[in-house]
């Protein structure tokens, strides 16, 4: 067993309450060869595998990996304004914000004009997903 699973089995039987283990994240898309490259260089995570239909990302620090799957007919959420929707929201922590702004931005991440806090970046990426970036030391 890895030390993240062993860590992770500890907590559960100190706990009692958990019975499962996240074995992964999936993000719907249209897409998912291109978000998984748009995610891969955000995060510098390696592909595991990739196809028309399906794409994984391998989490170097051994955590659950990110999946990416095809969806027919899929739509993006609508979060542009401060009353919109949203299923599901990734955030990540950045050494530099506003350096992190700029290069998800090069890499095809949009900004909307809502912003709903002063130290998270909230930015949609190419699917339509909104996701925050925040300074690991705000």
């Amino acid at each position: 067993m890895s030390d993240v699973a062993d860590a992770q089995a500890a907590q559960a039987e100190q706990n009692g309450t958990g019975f499962a283990r996240l074995a992964m994240v999936t993000i719907d898309c249209a897409d998912p060869v291109a978000l998984a490259a748009f995610y891969g260089e955000l995060l510098g995570w390696e592909t595991r595998h990739v196809d028309e239909r399906f794409a994984i990302l391998d989490n170097p620090e051994g955590g659950s990996p990110l999946g990416f799957g095809r969806v027919t007919g899929y739509r993006p959420e609508p979060w542009t304004e401060p009353d919109g929707g949203k299923h599901f929201h990734l955030d990540f922590y950045v050494d530099d914000l506003e350096e992190a702004t700029a290069r998800a931005l090069a890499l095809g991440a949009t900004e909307p004009t809502y912003q709903h806090g002063r130290t998270l970046r909230v930015l949609i990426d190419p699917a339509g997903h909104p996701f925050g970036l925040a300074p690991l030391e705000a």
